[in-house]
C-alpha cells in the first residue's frame, strides 16, 4: 500500500475534507397531510355511494311513487298536501318548539307539554333555517327527506355487510316500502332516528365502538326510543369485553357513552321541571306509560273480533304489530348478530308495553328495519319472478296505505 494514501477516520471520512451533508429528508407539510387524507376520504365516499346506488334508486323510485300518488289524489280529497306534510299534527309540534322554544313547567292539561318531544329534530330545523330560504317547515321537511336517503344509506350497508348487495338492496326498498313508509317525507323524527339508529348498528357490526356510541348518543336525542339504540350498543359492549377477556378502552367507552343523549334529556327535563321524574310526569299528561302490553292487547282483540266496523287504517295497525312479532321470531331463529336483537327487542318492548295511543304505532316501529332481514334473505333466494310480485305488491300496499293515512284517516299517522 502506498504511504502517501489518503487517510481515513473510522467512519471513511477524509481528515481535512469537507463532510458530506446527509440527504435531506422530505417531510411534507401537515397542510399536505390533511389534503391527501381529505382525498382518500373523499375517494371512499365515492366508491361507498356506487355500491350503494342501486339501494338508494330504489328507495327514491319506492318515495317518489308514493309521492306522486298523493299529488293526484290530494285535490280529488280537497287537502293541501304540503299541510299535510310538513305542518300538522307532531310537525306543528316541532316547528313550534323550534319558535318558542319549550315548556318551563309541567302544567295540568294533557296532551299539551311539548317537553315529550326530544330536541335534535327541532334544533337542526331552527339553525338550518338560517341558512336557507322558505319556512321552517320547508326546512324540516328538506331535513326529513335528506335524513330518508342516509338512514336508507345505512340500511343498505347493514344489510350488505351481513348477507350481501342483493340483500342490502332488498332491505333498503322493503324499508322504503313499509306501510307507513310516507311517514319518511314528513316533518317528523323518524328518518332522522332511522339514519342515527342505522348507522350505529353499522359502525357496531364493523367494529367502530366511538362512531356506534356517537351516533346513538344522536339517536337519544331524537326520538324516546333512542334507549333502544343506547342499550344495542351497550349491551353488545359489554358482550365484548366478557367474550374476550379485555378491558379496551375504547369499547367500554362506547358502552358508556352510548346512553349519554337520552339521559341528557330526562336530565334537563328533570332540572327544568324541578323534578327527577319531569319527563315521566309529561309522558304520563300524555296517557302514555308503560302497563305491560295491556291495552295494545285489548285493542288488537277489540278490532279484530270484537269491532263489527273496524277502521281500516287500525286494521293496518294491528297487522303490522302482529308481523313485528313475528319477524322478530324470525330474526331471533337466524341468530341476528346481538346489536340488532337488542335493538328491536328493545323497540317492541316499548311500543308493545305502552299504554299510549294505538293507532301511532305503525310509525313508532318504522325506525326497526332489522325486522325485515328474513324477509330480505327470503327474496334475495327467490326466483326473479316470485321476487318481482311480492315488491310490487309492497309497493302498492303501501303507497295505498300512505296516502289513506294522510287524506282520509282524521288523525295524526
Amino acid at each position: 500500500m502506498s504511504s502517501t494514501a489518503p487517510k481515513t477516520t473510522p467512519s471513511g471520512h477524509i481528515p481535512g475534507t469537507r463532510r458530506p451533508r446527509p440527504p435531506a429528508t422530505t417531510t411534507p407539510p401537515p397542510q399536505s397531510n390533511a389534503r391527501a387524507h381529505a382525498r382518500r376520504v373523499l375517494r371512499a365516499a365515492r366508491r361507498a355511494a356506487r355500491h350503494a346506488a342501486p339501494a338508494l334508486g330504489a328507495y327514491l323510485a319506492v318515495r317518489l311513487t308514493g309521492l306522486l300518488v298523493l299529488v293526484i289524489w290530494a285535490p280529488r280529497r280537497h287537502q293541501d298536501l304540503w299541510v299535510n306534510l310538513a305542518a300538522q299534527w307532531d310537525s306543528d309540534w316541532y316547528l313550534a318548539i323550534a319558535d318558542h322554544g319549550y315548556d318551563d313547567e309541567l302544567g295540568t292539561a294533557h296532551n299539551t307539554n311539548n317537553l315529550a318531544f326530544f330536541p335534535l329534530y327541532p334544533v337542526l330545523v331552527k339553525a338550518v333555517a338560517v341558512l336557507t330560504p322558505g319556512s321552517r317547515a320547508s326546512t324540516g321537511l328538506g331535513l326529513a327527506v335528506v335524513a330518508s336517503l342516509l338512514a336508507a344509506w345505512g340500511i343498505f350497508a347493514v344489510g350488505d355487510h351481513l348477507h350481501g348487495r342483493r340483500a342490502g338492496v332488498l332491505l333498503t326498498t322493503l324499508w322504503a316500502a313499509f306501510p307507513v313508509g310516507a311517514v319518511q317525507w314528513m316533518g317528523y323524527t323518524e328518518s332522522l332516528f332511522t339514519a342515527c339508529a342505522a348507522w350505529s348498528l353499522y359502525a357496531v357490526l364493523t367494529g367502530r365502538w366511538l362512531c356506534a356510541a356517537a351516533f346513538a348518543t344522536l339517536a337519544g336525542l331524537t326520538r324516546p326510543t333512542g334507549v333502544a339504540v343506547a342499550a344495542a350498543v351497550t349491551m353488545t359492549a359489554l358482550l365484548h369485553l366478557v367474550r374476550h377477556r379485555a378491558l379496551v378502552p375504547r369499547v367500554l367507552a362506547a358502552a358508556l357513552l352510548a346512553p349519554l343523549g337520552w339521559c341528557a334529556y330526562l336530565g334537563w327535563v328533570g332540572l327544568r321541571l324541578g323534578r327527577w321524574d319531569g319527563y315521566f310526569a309529561v309522558q304520563r299528561l300524555w296517557y302514555n306509560e308503560l302497563d305491560g302490553g295491556l291495552r295494545t292487547l285489548h285493542q288488537i282483540r277489540w278490532l279484530l273480533w270484537r269491532d263489527p266496523t273496524p277502521q281500516l287504517f287500525l286494521v293496518m295497525v294491528t297487522l303490522t304489530l302482529i308481523a313485528s312479532v313475528v319477524l322478530f321470531g324470525l330474526s331471533a331463529w337466524d341468530r341476528q348478530p346481538a346489536a340488532l336483537l337488542v335493538f328491536t327487542g328493545v323497540m317492541l318492548a316499548i311500543v308493545l308495553g305502552s299504554g299510549g295511543v294505538y293507532f301511532s304505532r305503525a310509525r313508532f316501529l318504522l325506525p326497526a328495519f332489522p325486522l325485515l332481514l328474513p324477509l330480505a334473505l327470503h327474496l334475495s333466494r327467490a326466483s326473479r319472478r316470485h321476487r318481482a310480485l311480492v315488491l310490487t305488491a309492497a309497493v302498492l300496499g303501501s303507497t295505498y296505505c300512505g296516502a289513506y293515512m294522510l287524506l282520509i284517516w282524521s288523525a295524526a299517522p
